[in-house]
């Protein structure tokens, strides 16, 4: 601190936020001005563009200032804006955050989602922040970065100072009074961090977790939240699915486990050894399969869908019963379905895209199990596709599923019961429902297939819902099989 009086040394310029291309990309630009995106043996098409925007390629390598496309929220050049914009929407950029463009950078702000844009909102003196219950640090590799399931992007950390100044925001701090304290991280990175949620205001220094900004998360425990964002996809740039990536690391598991020693007690002898002689659901279970491909010259008809609904998944009974906390509660009320459920609580909720079914309209629906019907929803077509399209990817088929279900959860019913284990058991109601599905799908001679990514970003901008409060938990897509090639 400088006592009254002494004059101060030169300010410190300002830091300068730079867009930098993500290092496993490479740009290329065609004589007629189309600009190519390579990663990953995989290319994006990014348009045409000017002779100024090409120009700026090899500047993004080392980093673009913003600001020299961008000032006071005011684009000043239309055709460079637009080019690193749509790097940005295809998730190809990161941003560096630091005094000078090529000095030390403070932190790297890295996007976890695709439309990804740093914001600085406005920060006054007399406002109080803290540090999100979701935020945490963690070493990757040999850097520490700070992320939270709710936020748009992770920090990587550069300078360790910022890190010893957010122990400090574990408890709200007004703004004028951090701007006293040594090692003050600077309104502009604060700003950063609220933007993405790893910060938040509050009015004052008492109930931090109704305090944060959506009464929805007060339901969420830590380790629940941070499982649903990163156990699916949307919400994190992590390799996703069946990459192998313990391969060269160790030898592939034994389908079997090794047998205790001991004596060994033979239940053949006791097993039905006529295939006639067991039951009609065993013969269910032994002939229930996944299927990928689909007939499109015979869709599923609309009738065959009702049917499939309403025996795997329509409401079976209401009623209402009074919860005991001892002085009294209050009552709840239930409605039971087909398969069972943690609590009878019945979270999950149907929708249903459509992209082959006689009698039916492509598009997607919402299933209402009490009534037994389908309610449209408007969706963007591109959106529709590229849900039925990430199935398909994650099937590994050569067509899109005809009829796919999206199972989502309604997580405030589990959570406002359970404590700690509110998330798995929304995903064993998940897998109950799937092996029902199964059947059903088995015993209508019909073909299914769980699917095991879902994206929940881009489901809740269908719904238009949040993904803390209804998201997407399971994927199913059922249709009618098809024919093994002659």
């Amino acid at each position: 601190m400088h006592a009254p009086g002494i004059k101060r040394g030169r300010r410190a310029p300002p830091p300068t936020i730079s867009a930098r291309l993500c290092g496993h990309v490479t740009l290329e630009a065609g004589a007629n001005g189309r600009i190519v995106a390579t990663f990953g043996g995989y290319s994006v098409d990014l348009g045409t563009f000017g002779a100024g925007a090409a120009d700026h390629l090899e500047k993004l390598g080392a980093g673009l200032p913003l600001s020299s496309f961008e000032c006071d929220n005011r684009i000043v050049d239309e055709a460079l804006h637009a080019f690193v914009r749509r790097l940005a929407r295809h998730g190809l950029l990161e941003y560096r955050f630091g005094r000078s463009p090529d000095g030390d950078a403070q932190c790297v702000i890295e996007p976890q989602h695709a439309d990804y844009w740093p914001g600085k909102p406005h920060l006054g003196d007399s406002d109080i922040i803290v540090l999100s219950r979701f935020a945490y640090m963690r070493r990757r590799g040999d850097a520490m970065v700070l992320e939270s399931p709710r936020a748009g992007a992770l920090f990587q950390i550069c300078d360790p100072r910022i890190a010893a100044a957010l122990v400090f925001l574990s408890t709200p701090q007004q703004l004028k009074q951090l701007r006293t304290q040594d090692g003050f991280l600077g309104v502009e990175l604060l700003a950063l961090l609220l933007d993405c949620q790893m910060l938040f205001k509050t009015a004052s220094d008492g109930g931090l977790r109704v305090a944060e900004g959506d009464d929805n998360l007060v339901l969420w425990d830590f380790h629940d939240f941070l499982f649903h964002a990163r156990s699916t996809e949307g919400r994190h740039a992590n390799p996703l699915g069946g990459v192998y990536p313990y391969a060269g690391v160790i030898p592939p598991p034994p389908a079997l486990r090794p047998r205790w020693p001991g004596t060994k007690i033979d239940l053949a002898s006791d097993s039905a050894a006529d295939p006639k002689a067991i039951s009609a659901l065993a013969q269910l279970l032994r002939e229930r399969h996944s299927t990928r491909d689909f007939d499109p010259r015979r869709p599923i008809k609309l009738a065959e869908l009702s049917r499939f609904l309403d025996g795997a998944a329509r409401v079976i009974s209401t009623w209402s019963s009074r919860v005991e906390l001892g002085g009294g509660g209050p009552m709840v009320a239930y409605a039971s379905r087909p398969y069972p459920s943690a609590g009878a609580a019945y979270p999950l909720e149907l929708y249903l895209a459509v992209h082959e079914c006689d009698g039916l309209t492509n598009g997607f629906y919402h299933y209402d199990a009490g009534g037994h019907a389908l309610a449209a929803i408007a969706v963007r077509p591109q959106d529709l596709e590229a849900l039925l399209t990430g199935a398909e990817f994650a099937m590994g088929a050569r067509g899109k599923p005809q009829v796919l279900i999206t199972i989502a959860a309604r997580f405030s019913r589990i959570s406002w019961k359970y404590s700690s284990i509110a998330y798995a058991l929304i995903l064993k109601d998940v897998g109950a429902l799937l092996q029902t599905f199964y059947l059903m799908a088995t015993d209508m001679g019909l073909g299914g297939c769980a699917v095991g990514s879902v994206n929940i970003e881009l489901f809740a901008k269908m719904t238009r819902i949040e993904f803390h409060i209804e998201g997407s938990v399971g994927q199913f897509a059922i249709g009618r099989e098809a024919k093994p090639d002659a």
